[in-house]
C-alpha cells in the first residue's frame, strides 16, 4: 500500500475497510462546526442509537464512494485516523466528495496534506467541490484552484398531495442500459458531464422517474427519504415535477419531503417558497475551477456528497 510520511503525519490511501471511521469522523467534524457556527441543528454525534441509525442509511454511499473514488486518502497520527479526503472522476471531471479532519488536529496541515493527494488539477476537465461555508476550508478550497459560484440550501416540509397539471408522464425509471443512456444524455446537457456510475448506484437504492413529453425524455428525478438528483431540459417544469415529487413522498408516507436546491434555479425556488417550504440555515457553496453545467435547471442529490 502506498504510503507517504511527512513528520508525524502518515498520508495512505484508503478502502472499504475504511468506511466506518471515516463515518464516525465525519459525523464527529459536522458537530463541530454546527456548535461554531452557531446552528442549532441536531446530529447523531454523542447519541450512540442515532449514531447507529444513522450509519445504517449512510452506509450504501460510503460503500459506493469507497468503490467508486479515484483518490482516496487518510491521514494518521499516532496509529489514529485523524482526517480523510475522497475524489470522483465523472466524464473527466473531479469532484472532492469529502474532506474532514478531526477537532483539534485541524491546524497541524492535514487539510492541506490531503486535498493535495486527493484533488490533483491533473488529467482533469474541470475540478469542483460542495463546501461547507466554514472559512478555514473555504480559504482552503480557494487556494487548490477552486472558486464559489452559487449557494446551496436545503428546502425541507411535511409533504402533502399537491395538485398539479402538466403535459408530462412520470414514467419510473427502470435499471437498464437503455435508461442509464437516456439519464446520461439529459446529464450532459444539464450538469455538463455524464456520470453513468452514479445512476447505476441511485437506480439501485432509490425510486426515480423520467419525465417524457411527447414521446421524448425531458428529464428525470430521485424521490425517497433522501431524494434528488432532479436534471430538467426545460426549467419552467419544476413546478410541475416537484408538486408530483412531494406527492409521491406523503404517498409513501414519509414524514419529510427535503431537496438540496442550488439558488440559481429561481423557478424551483420560487415554487418552493410558495409551497412554505422551510429553508436550512446550514449553507453549502458550490465551487469549480470553471463555470460550467446549467444549473438553473438542477437540483442536487441529497445528502450532497457529490453533485
Amino acid at each position: 500500500m502506498n504510503k507517504q510520511v511527512n513528520t508525524t503525519v502518515t498520508y495512505r490511501q484508503g478502502s472499504a475497510a475504511d468506511d466506518f471511521t471515516t463515518f464516525l469522523i465525519f459525523e464527529e467534524t459536522l458537530a463541530d462546526l454546527v456548535s461554531r457556527l452557531g446552528f442549532v441543528g441536531e446530529t447523531s454525534w454523542g447519541d450512540e442509537a442515532e449514531q447507529a441509525k444513522m450509519w445504517q442509511q449512510r452506509r450504501p454511499l460510503y460503500a459506493h464512494l469507497s468503490q467508486t473514488a479515484e483518490q482516496f486518502w487518510v491521514a494518521e497520527q499516532h496509529g489514529q485516523t485523524v482526517g480523510f479526503a475522497r475524489s470522483i472522476l465523472r466524464g473527466g471531471v473531479r469532484e472532492l466528495t469529502e474532506l474532514f479532519v478531526k477537532p483539534g488536529t485541524q491546524s497541524a496541515g492535514l487539510g492541506r496534506g490531503l486535498i493535495e493527494r486527493a484533488f490533483p488539477k491533473e488529467d482533469a476537465t474541470n475540478r469542483l467541490i460542495i463546501a461547507t461555508s466554514d472559512f478555514r476550508a473555504q480559504a482552503l478550497y480557494l487556494k487548490s484552484g477552486v472558486f464559489p459560484r452559487f449557494p446551496i440550501y436545503f428546502f425541507g416540509r411535511p409533504p402533502e398531495q399537491v395538485p398539479y397539471t402538466s403535459d408530462l408522464q412520470y414514467l419510473p425509471l427502470h435499471h437498464d442500459e437503455a435508461t442509464i443512456a437516456t439519464l446520461g444524455g439529459i446529464d450532459a446537457d444539464v450538469i455538463g458531464f455524464r456520470r453513468d456510475i452514479d445512476h447505476h448506484w441511485f437506480l439501485a437504492n432509490r425510486a426515480g422517474f423520467l419525465y417524457v413529453r411527447d414521446g421524448r425524455p425531458v428529464g428525470y428525478g430521485y424521490v425517497g427519504q433522501a431524494s434528488g438528483p432532479f436534471a430538467l431540459l426545460t426549467a419552467s417544469d419544476f413546478p410541475a415535477v416537484l408538486a408530483h415529487a412531494e406527492s409521491t413522498a406523503q404517498a409513501a408516507r414519509y414524514t419529510q419531503f427535503g431537496l438540496e436546491v442550488p439558488m440559481v434555479n429561481e423557478t424551483a425556488v420560487t415554487y418552493l417558497l410558495a409551497r412554505h417550504y422551510q429553508m436550512d440555515v446550514f449553507m453549502a457553496m458550490f465551487m469549480s475551477e470553471r463555470p460550467l453545467g446549467n444549473f438553473d435547471r438542477y437540483i442536487v442529490t441529497s445528502p450532497p456528497f457529490f453533485v
